[in-house]
């Protein structure tokens, strides 16, 4: 992504910011294995597929808790930052260079849809990275309220889109076609689950003609998702203007920020993850529980691992050293991290994909984390700027 380490010559680098960014791509691959791996119910519901013990329930309590959304809003509040550190180095036409680069990266990420992962950000952090030259100018509280509002609009337009399933099923209605719809998208319908299984095991010719064919309906879901990818992107400015991001406040202030995100953001969770049990986990309910109102919550403790990293990272040693180092390679980590699980799990690699369970999956999501870890640091070293970052830079320059 947009990284302070691509301007050594206009900001004094911060260590603590790599690493967070560097934490945050390794975080995200926490979920985005069960894309790979599993059915695109079973992201959200363990009983939708892949769920057939105890350890599987535990694991999705873990994610839905700690990770899921919760790098997500890490990523997309580094990639403010970049943004913004940009767009203040001014230079000739930042505007137009800005815009060549959010061109660029859709680009990138419409490849990497079609190609790779069909759960692809680029594309909505490149379309909501739109509308950041009219916030740069705005004061770190401006920004924070800002993200705030989104957020607010993102639970009004999740809660009327996914609404009338959710009443549905509160007003013990069956059959309607609204149920129906949630349960094809977040439940156990046979034929839907069938019939994904299938498009996983699909060649690549097959799913490149596939996922082409379907870009305007990835499209619509693209602009749904805007809101809240726009509310952490405005978040992130907001914190680095007023100086947390920038490694400038105190420590204890960090930790306050942090234990007061978390003291709001895990009861709420664990609440809305308590529903789910006592209901049987129903699709009406997987739904807004996943996509909307957990919303606030996951903001929140992405606040929290942010302020924890700023207020405990300090100094150089080679665990800080190496996770910086992923960090400054983050968009070539995302994307090689796709093409790793897609070689373990698509039908044109080893094939696994619909034939592990949900731990399972977990498990193998750490062998893209230990490439990141294992390259990234000598690449850094001896050779700087990672080749997909180099070739965004190029691209963008290019035309703009």
């Amino acid at each position: 992504m947009v990284t302070p380490a691509d301007l050594p010559h206009v900001h004094q680098r911060v260590l603590a910011l790599d690493v967070l960014r560097g934490i945050a791509v390794i975080g995200i691959v926490g979920m985005n294995v069960h894309a790979f791996a599993l059915p695109g119910p079973a992201y959200y519901n363990p009983l939708s597929y892949g769920g057939t013990g105890p350890v599987d329930y535990w694991v999705w309590l873990g994610s839905f808790v700690f990770i899921e959304d919760k790098f997500r809003t890490l990523f997309a509040m580094l990639f403010g930052v970049g943004c913004l550190i940009l767009l203040e180095k001014g230079g000739v036409r930042p505007w137009r260079a800005h815009y060549a680069r959010m061109a660029v990266l859709f680009v990138i990420g419409l490849v990497h849809a079609i190609l790779l992962a069909s759960n692809d950000v680029l594309r909505a952090y490149a379309l909501a990275g739109l509308a950041l030259p009219l916030l740069a100018g705005l004061s770190a509280r401006a920004l924070v309220s800002v993200a705030i509002g989104l957020i607010l609009v993102h639970l009004a337009l999740g809660l009327a889109v996914l609404g009338a399933p959710l009443a549905d099923f509160h007003m013990k209605h069956s059959g309607t076609d609204a149920l129906l719809w949630a349960e094809r998208q977040f439940g156990r319908d046979p034929a839907a689950i069938t019939m994904l299984l299938e498009q996983g095991r699909e060649g690549l010719g097959e799913r490149i003609a596939r996922r082409s064919n379907g870009i305007p309906a990835q499209l619509r879901v693209l602009v749904a998702s805007l809101p809240l990818n726009l509310a952490a992107m405005t978040l992130g400015m907001g914190l680095w203007k007023a100086g947390m991001l920038k490694g400038q406040w105190r420590a204890f202030l960090l930790q306050r920020l942090a234990a007061g995100s978390a003291l709001v953001a895990l009861p709420g969770l664990l609440l809305l993850a308590a529903s789910l049990v006592a209901e049987g986990f129903p699709a009406a309910l997987v739904g807004p529980v996943a996509l909307v109102l957990s919303a606030p919550f996951d903001t929140l403790l992405g606040l929290s691992y942010a302020a924890l990293v700023m207020a405990f990272v300090s100094r150089a040693t080679l665990l800080t050293r190496t996770l910086a180092a992923v960090g400054r390679l983050s968009l070539t980590n995302y994307l090689m991290t796709s093409l790793i699980l897609a070689g373990i799990f698509a039908g044109w690699g080893l094939g696994l994909f619909g034939e592990v369970t949900r731990w399972q999956a977990f498990a193998l999501g750490l062998v893209p984390v230990a490439a990141m870890l294992g390259w990234s640091l000598p690449w850094v070293s001896h050779v700087g700027q990672g080749p997909v970052e180099r070739a965004w830079r190029t691209g963008a320059k290019a035309l703009s």
